[in-house]
């Protein structure tokens, strides 16, 4: 028996509590949660890559199959509607034996327009959820997508079951292949666009397969936060490469950065220094510790980093203090991490979904919340030299504090970020990453 085997029942036990207790809250009898549907290019007949609803995909890996459906109401086994058609212009993906199989009643749909027999005649008492709102009010939902059902589903979605745990586990391994692969094609001096080949063909993944786009920037695109262009010709001289990539796997994501010297010299001993100041914040990373607490400690971090290096003239306080430091690491810390590479819940207080702003400072955080055991986070620090953020910084009243020598001479090497991902056990860290021997 595969440990995924193992751990899946325990993981439709929890699914199926958080949606009784939901139910019972909002007085509703069931979710009817659609897995999507195909949406057509303007003007044309064929569609954008299928992404599978997230409310969807949290009850089973099925993630590239349309118009299919799932009943819950937390109680009796939860019903499948699983869209297989009779088509001779498309692939049909067959219905699979597999560990979840048991799971579910199963009861296939070869006419997506005729799902309304297999849903639930009075539709008064379940709550659809989904993306497509025209289909929904079609059928004869009226209560769709209902923010306080959203809101405890999106709060408990932070905690990741131990097969939930397993499946990003798995995300990893997957990714770190790419990686290795990726930063062999750097350092053979190859584009952009084949190194991005060369992580893809890793990692058996296409373009769209992966969960967000591949982020693979040599030079100066390297100091572009989310470049994507993808060169086809290497530059000369290649000096720098940094590849924010991940993968997936039964529809859970791994986002994983990597920064690399092409040469031995000042810039690859920076990316050193952003390793262990990366490392420590992972450190920090403690049951009932406030997410915003370690962004901000860690953002000082980079202010000694910026002073090591002869970037900044002045002290780490003093660059904490005026916001200098925010033109050099101008995102947060890190994210929550799961179904969604952004995944939701972060700035949520309560299941209510009481929201925890971010400080006024610090606007880019993509999480505010208290940090607890079996949420799965991000760190990625970065620091960069982004053309735009220093030119206001050049013309602000603090210019002075800055060596604009050494900003120069960093600038062709574009930016450093290091991303690994953990999991927050109640007596330790897990770093999914490191543990794959990804350095």
């Amino acid at each position: 028996m595969s440990k995924l085997q193992t751990l899946y029942p325990n993981h439709v036990k929890t699914m199926q509590e958080r949606t009784a207790s939901v139910l019972a809250r909002e007085n509703l009898e069931g979710l009817v949660i659609h897995s999507g549907q195909e949406i057509k290019v303007f003007l044309d007949d064929y569609g954008y890559p299928f992404k599978v609803n997230p409310h969807f995909k949290v009850w089973l890996p099925l993630v590239d199959i349309p118009n299919s459906w799932l009943i819950v109401n937390g109680n009796d086994k939860p019903t499948l509607i699983y869209y297989q058609p009779v088509d001779f212009w498309h692939k049909v993906i067959p219905l699979t034996e597999s560990y979840w199989n048991e799971f579910f009643d199963i009861k296939v749909l070869t006419k997506a327009t005729e799902v309304d027999k297999l849903l639930p005649y009075d539709k008064a008492g379940y709550a659809y959820i989904g993306a497509h709102i025209e289909v929904a009010q079609a059928l004869g939902f009226d209560n769709i997508n209902p923010e306080p059902v959203l809101n405890y589903l999106h709060y408990h979605r932070a905690y990741k079951t131990a097969y939930e745990q397993e499946c990003m586990r798995n995300s990893n391994k997957i990714a770190v292949t790419g990686h290795k692969a990726a930063k062999a094609a750097f350092l053979a001096g190859k584009s952009e666009f084949d190194i991005q080949q060369a992580y893809l063909k890793a990692t058996n993944h296409t373009a769209n397969d992966t969960p967000y786009g591949n982020i693979v920037a040599l030079n100066e695109n390297t100091a572009i936060l989310h470049y994507t262009a993808l060169e086809l010709t290497a530059p000369d001289p290649m000096r720098s490469f940094l590849i924010d990539a991940g993968a997936q796997f039964n529809g859970y994501a791994s986002d994983i950065t990597r920064t690399y010297a092409f040469e031995q010299n000042e810039f690859a001993n920076m990316i050193k220094r952003m390793d262990e100041l990366m490392l420590k914040s992972v450190d920090g990373l403690r049951p009932g510790k406030s997410y915003v607490d370690l962004h901000i400690e860690t953002y000082r971090d980079i202010g000694n980093v910026l002073n090591e290096f002869g970037i900044i003239n002045v002290d780490a306080d003093t660059a904490v203090e005026t916001g200098i430091i925010s033109t050099f690491f101008p995102h947060g810390l890190g994210h929550h991490l799961g179904l969604q590479t952004h995944d939701v819940g972060g700035f949520m207080a309560d299941e209510r979904g009481t929201h925890i702003n971010s400080p006024d400072n610090h606007p880019f955080l993509r999480t505010s919340r208290v940090i607890e055991a079996n949420q799965v986070f991000t760190i990625e620090p970065g620091l960069y030299f982004i053309d735009s953020l220093l030119g206001d910084l050049k013309a602000s009243e603090h210019k002075d504090m800055v060596n604009w020598q050494a900003v120069e001479l960093l600038k062709p090497f574009g930016g450093i970020r290091i991303e690994d991902n953990i999991i927050v056990h109640q007596s330790s860290n897990e770093n999914m990453t490191r543990d794959l021997a990804l350095d």
